[in-house]
């Protein structure tokens, strides 16, 4: 007979919106930061996020203070110079581990991002076990979306080490180094976008205020 699995439970999870970017697609700039129809994408995503987990820190590089409004710590790269979403997910893990012992584990979350699944934490969470560093990614369309995985704190050290030592910042490069799942998903139902539809250049931009606006009017 199997052991049961011991679930793992969303107080368990920090959530780390990484937009720590440098948006060369958008023209430069926050793209986090940029008005989608009266109000910021930041301020869709953490809506969105806020129902999902208790705690939200915010991994971004520069002057912290263009983010004081949403007070949220902001927690730059600690390591290399923009390294990618690997250096981001690793300033989240660094923070769960050092502020929050109580946290096992970090969902990452891209910061141009805004219609992710309202049941992503849930879903991610049901999918590993509580007691072994399993990491989930997630996927739509037989596609995989790296920058949104579950990451376990447990993993903080070998992260540390494998961007510290100059190994690929591709995220799949490391996940590969470990157990992992993947968790697909449906198209958002409230806009039949790709879930994880996001604003690179300016015509998605225009997308994502095009959905808002039809969702309000």
């Amino acid at each position: 007979m199997m052991a049961k699995r011991t679930a793992l439970t969303v107080d368990k999870v920090l959530g780390c919106i990484l937009a720590g970017g440098q948006s060369r697609r958008m023209g430069g700039g926050d793209k986090s930061l940029l008005d989608v129809g009266g109000k910021s994408m930041l301020d869709v995503i953490l809506d969105r996020l806020s129902a999902q987990v208790s705690e939200i820190v915010l991994n971004a590089n520069g002057d912290p203070d263009r983010f004081a409004k949403f007070h949220l710590p902001v927690i730059p790269d600690p390591v290399g110079d923009y390294a990618g979403p690997l250096a981001g997910v690793l300033a989240g893990l660094t923070h769960a581990k050092a502020q929050r012992p109580d946290v096992s584990h970090v969902v990452s979350i891209a910061g141009d991002t805004p219609f992710f699944p309202t049941n992503l934490v849930d879903r991610l969470c049901s999918s590993v076990p509580a007691d072994k560093p399993v990491i989930a990614l997630a996927s739509s369309s037989s596609k995989l979306h790296p920058v949104f995985g579950l990451w376990p704190v447990a993993l903080k050290d070998d992260l540390h080490t494998w961007l510290e030592t100059g190994q690929s910042g591709k995220v799949l490069a490391f996940v590969d180094r470990h157990d992992s799942v993947e968790v697909s998903f449906d198209p958002d139902p409230a806009t039949g976008l790709d879930p994880f539809f996001n604003a690179n250049k300016p015509d998605d931009l225009a997308t994502v205020r095009d959905t808002l606006s039809s969702r309000i009017s």
